[in-house]
């Protein structure tokens, strides 16, 4: 702790950011917790929470991209604090819904609290960059996951208890005042104004930039794998976010006592994360996909555990890999792009990335109807192991591919110059 804390004393622009999203991130835990109770206090139905899980996905293929394009044209603070304060009404509004006539009602709130998510999230991590020193960045992104562990401790574990004690209307109302204790944190952060280059300000459409990203992943092989990573491994985190409520109410038996558990561990793993990621000062690909490998082991033996206290010790262990890696993957993507094209390649990533958790979710659901939930965990668990493995070997075949190319040029140019 005493490390985290020097950081962010050293770093005193991010300290603000970070605390944001901690405000930001809790009360959304909250309204989450709250929203899935209310739904089925409502309708008793299913097929309703699936609706929400749903539409809380579709905004970020619609809103994803542009959010990472206005990130890079305009204020990234700005943005943050828009986004902000647009969502309080939204996200109050969900404490008026008392009846199954109020339905519409909520999913209108829930898609307009993603949409402003999803462009609020580009904003955010390609801000980072501008706030914190270049040496620091992989600290910082560390950081990030520690943050998410407060998230997860502080959000899920109390916000079930407020809504069960206080009732949902005042988790409701507590989202939207963290919505507004973020902002006014946010608008302190002083303005930090980005080097551009004149001649390349002319050209800002989403066709160049596309254009541009293209290039960047060509150019880099460490950044095509990042890609490819964010295409692949959303298809398995879905069914992670599916079975660690089914796990604790179905197998092990705990209730939503143990659904706050078992994410309460996951937020302490994250949290431990930091421990390893701030010394990472190099080979950040190899050790994210070693990450990811071992993370997907863990995923592996937990489908065969069959104790509540050693499943808590193993979803700790998985978070911790987890953070490793996606601390190296954030910032391997901070380090290969460009400052004024990091919000719009952060746009896209977001938008897959969210997109394919919903499929993989929705899939999910329909898989278990006929595979039980410690073999869909299993098959989880393989294709995080399968995929380390499988983009461990692209990134060996670019390199190999390149250092031939690179040997031929060398050989040929040798060749002219005896000429």
């Amino acid at each position: 702790m005493g490390s985290i804390a020097h950081l962010l004393q050293q770093e005193k622009h991010y300290l603000r950011l970070f605390g944001a999203g901690i405000v930001n991130g809790i009360g959304d835990r909250f309204s989450q917790v709250a929203l899935l109770s209310l739904l089925l206090e409502l309708t008793g139905s299913g097929w309703a929470v699936g609706a929400v899980l749903a539409i809380r996905v579709f905004p970020f293929l619609l809103f994803g991209p542009l959010g990472g394009k206005l990130a890079d044209q305009f204020s990234r603070k700005n943005i943050l604090i828009i986004t902000d304060l647009s969502r309080i009404i939204f996200a109050i509004s969900l404490a008026f819904a008392n009846s199954a006539d109020d339905i519409w009602l909520i999913y209108m709130s829930t898609f307009m609290l993603a949409a402003g998510e999803s462009i609020y999230a580009p904003a955010r991590k390609s801000w980072i960059p501008l706030l914190v020193k270049k040496d620091h960045i992989i600290k910082i992104n560390s950081l990030e996951q520690v943050m998410l562990g407060i998230v997860l401790i502080g959000g899920s574990l109390s916000g079930g208890i407020v809504a069960f004690y206080f009732g949902t209307d005042l988790t409701f109302w507590l989202n939207g005042l963290s919505f507004l204790l973020a902002a006014f944190m946010i608008a302190s952060i002083p303005f930090v104004h980005r080097k551009r280059e004149p001649d390349k300000e002319k050209r800002t459409g989403i066709f160049h930039s596309i254009q541009t990203i293209k290039k960047l992943v060509i150019a880099s092989a460490a950044l095509y794998i990042v890609c490819l990573f964010e295409l692949i491994v959303p298809l398995f985190n879905g069914i992670d976010n599916v079975l660690i409520s089914i796990y604790a109410i179905q197998e092990f038996h705990l209730g939503d006592i143990g659904v706050g558990l078992f994410y309460g561990a996951l937020g302490v793993g994250l949290m431990l994360s930091f421990m390893i990621s701030q010394r990472i000062t190099q080979h950040l690909l190899f050790i994210g996909l070693a990450a990811l490998i071992i993370e997907g082991i863990g995923l592996m033996v937990l489908s065969h555990v069959y104790l509540a206290w050693i499943a808590c010790l193993l979803y700790i262990f998985i978070s911790f890999a987890s953070g490793i890696c996606n601390t190296c993957m954030d910032s391997i993507v901070m380090q290969e792009t460009p400052v004024g094209q990091q919000g719009f390649v952060f746009g896209w990533l977001v938008t897959v990335s969210n997109t394919f958790i919903g499929i993989s979710m929705f899939t999910a659901g329909i898989i278990l109807e006929a595979v039980s939930n410690r073999m869909l965990g299993l098959l989880g668990g393989l294709g995080f192991v399968l995929t380390g493995l499988f983009l461990a070997m692209v990134y060996w075949t670019k390199q190999k591919k390149r250092m031939m190319r690179k040997e031929s040029f060398d050989t040929n140019s040798r060749g002219e110059d005896t000429r």
